[in-house]
């Protein structure tokens, strides 16, 4: 094969959770006095971080670092507290892995999600290491797009950059893939249109999962 491993994105690209970020985020909001949004409304909002994603969901007129903190924090509790209520994998996604797991590739997950939540949704959704690393965001830490973070995968994985494939629904996986030199690899079925990862300079853009295995 030519690649020997794959770095997942999390949030719309192996799961849909909007349903459980947008509800703990507006909870988070209403309970600072400030207006939900509809859940549609965070398709472009999510994949910086919960920190960014609280100031994107703030009205203008009071957005503010400190603030922004005070509300992504409240929102992390409340995530952590429920976060499989509405998350689901997209269909497709566990017989992909399950195939790919079965060709020996490793797999990693990195995501711009709190770490303990990350681990919590792909441990309640997929079986027992599926995956064989798992990194969220932790303080202090590079998250996407650093390249920082990919190379620990790799290091920790024992894999180069051309040994890996990068896939993602959103602008944010494709500058990681970029930066790290990995393949970068777009799905259509998350939160970001097709015109996102075309001019954010994928590789290749796939429709279904199952089209990943053909670039095997």
């Amino acid at each position: 094969m030519k690649y020997k491993g794959i770095i997942f994105d999390c949030d719309g690209t192996l799961v849909d959770t909007l349903g459980d970020i947008s509800a703990s985020m507006n909870k988070a909001l209403k309970g600072k006095g400030y207006p939900a949004l509809p859940e549609e409304a965070y398709t472009d909002k999510v994949g910086w971080g919960i920190k960014r994603l609280a100031f994107l969901c703030l009205p203008e007129d009071v957005r503010s670092d400190e603030l922004s903190a005070q509300v992504a924090a409240d929102a992390v509790a409340f995530y952590a507290q429920s976060p499989l209520i509405y998350t689901k994998p997209y269909p497709g996604i566990l017989s992909l892995v399950s195939e790919l797991k079965s060709r020996k590739l490793k797999l990693a997950v990195l995501t711009n999600k709190p770490d303990p939540i990350a681990r919590l949704v792909i441990g309640g959704l997929f079986p027992p290491s599926s995956f064989d690393a798992i990194y969220g965001d932790i303080t202090g830490k590079p998250r996407k797009p650093d390249p920082a973070c990919t190379w620990e995968i790799l290091v920790e994985l024992g894999l180069t950059t051309r040994d890996v494939i990068m896939a993602g629904d959103s602008e944010v996986d494709i500058e990681t893939a970029k930066a790290s030199e990995c393949f970068a690899v777009g799905v259509t079925w998350g939160y970001r249109p097709r015109k996102v990862l075309e001019s954010s300079g994928a590789l290749r853009i796939i429709d279904k999962p199952e089209e990943l295995l053909a670039l095997l």
